[in-house]
Formats: C-alpha cells, sequence, structure tokens
C-alpha cells in the first residue's frame, strides 16, 4: 500500500486513539453549530468551521479535544493567527498551502497532514486552487473553554 493511501487508513484512527473513549463520542457532532467567517466580498463564499467533537479529556486537567471540519472556498487566504492548542491537520480535499512562523511553507494535498505547537503563529493558511474548494479536518487539544483561534498582529 502507498503512504498517501496508508495515511487515510492510519492517521484518524490514531487521532481517535489518542483518547479513550474518543471515537464513542466523535459521531455526536454539535448539529447546526457552524462558525462562518466572511470571505473577501460580501458575495464570496464563507469560509465554514463545522465543530464535530468537543470532549472535556478527564486525565489530562482542563484540557479538551475539538475536531472540526473547515471549508476553504477557491482563493481563500486566512490572517495570521495562533492556537494555543496542540494542532493536527489532515486534508480531507484540494490543495492548501501552510506555514509557521520560522518554518517553510508547504503545499498539501488530500491525505496528508499537517502540526502546529501550541506557540506556533500560523503565518499561512490559504487555499492554494482559485477554483476548486479545499476541506480540512482539524483536530485541536486545547485548555477547556479557551478559543481555538486567536487572530495575531
Amino acid at each position: 500500500m502507498q503512504t498517501k493511501q496508508l495515511r487515510k487508513f492510519v492517521v484518524l484512527p490514531f487521532f481517535l486513539s489518542l483518547f479513550p473513549g474518543l471515537f464513542a463520542v466523535f459521531c455526536h457532532a454539535h448539529e447546526g453549530d457552524s462558525l462562518q467567517r466572511p470571505a473577501g466580498g460580501s458575495n464570496a463564499p464563507a469560509t465554514v468551521v463545522t465543530p464535530l467533537l468537543n470532549k472535556p479529556l478527564g486525565e489530562l486537567t482542563n484540557q479538551e479535544a475539538l475536531m472540526v471540519v473547515v471549508d476553504l472556498p477557491p482563493g481563500e487566504k486566512g490572517s495570521r493567527h495562533r492556537h494555543d492548542a496542540h494542532t493536527f491537520v489532515y486534508v480531507l480535499d484540494g490543495t492548501v498551502e501552510m506555514q509557521v512562523d520560522g518554518g517553510e511553507k508547504q503545499t498539501l494535498t488530500a491525505g496528508q497532514t499537517f502540526y502546529e505547537t501550541p506557540d506556533d503563529v500560523h503565518a499561512v493558511s490559504a487555499n492554494a486552487s482559485d477554483t476548486k474548494p479545499a476541506k480540512l479536518l482539524v483536530f485541536f487539544v486545547k485548555k477547556q473553554g479557551a478559543p481555538a483561534t486567536v487572530p495575531v498582529q
């Protein structure tokens, strides 16, 4: 089996195996709970962030797991931000560009992953295509109740 195919079968189960019971709650998404941020203009499609899971991690005091799907419209470019979390990104569809301060810009396609530490500033997060949307699965381990994304100047 090729590495790219292997990642598709190993990465998500790996995330779900990190904490006992996480798989059991994976399917209990917060229905209708979607965070949207307008893209360029008022008529432009918006980036849609759909929470799939928000679970306190009893074994890790004051920590929680948050899993979201991020739908990026064609040409979407995010602003500088940080997550103050261990952030695991899995590209479900499309092509994206990612870079943290001090790191090299990476172009990722479906089946590839990206990681950010709690100290990283996410300098580049963009849909690399001007014609096709991209979709990401993002898994955070963060302080309970803290925002998932914080803008940085």
